[in-house]
């Protein structure tokens, strides 16, 4: 399966723009801190890799929200 990076944009809408696809997670790890490095302080998406079967898949993964797994220290 490939790695994907991808570039989120989070306002307007949320809006997913493919970057990259790579085989190994080294590459597409190292190529997204490459780029989130260029990044500027005004900068209006973030960077993110994405293990997926393809596009759709990773595209779904992405969109999913995610909740925070419960704390057993907080009981």
């Amino acid at each position: 399966m490939p790695y994907f990076v991808y570039k989120i944009f989070e306002t307007p809408i949320r809006r997913l723009e493919k970057l990259e696809q790579h085989d190994a997670f080294s590459a597409a790890s190292n190529r997204a801190k490459q780029l989130r490095g260029e990044l500027g302080g005004e900068a209006t998406y973030t960077i993110k890799v994405i293990f997926a079967d393809n596009e759709l898949h990773a595209e779904d993964l992405l969109n999913q929200v995610r909740t925070a797994a419960p704390n057993p220290q907080d009981d």
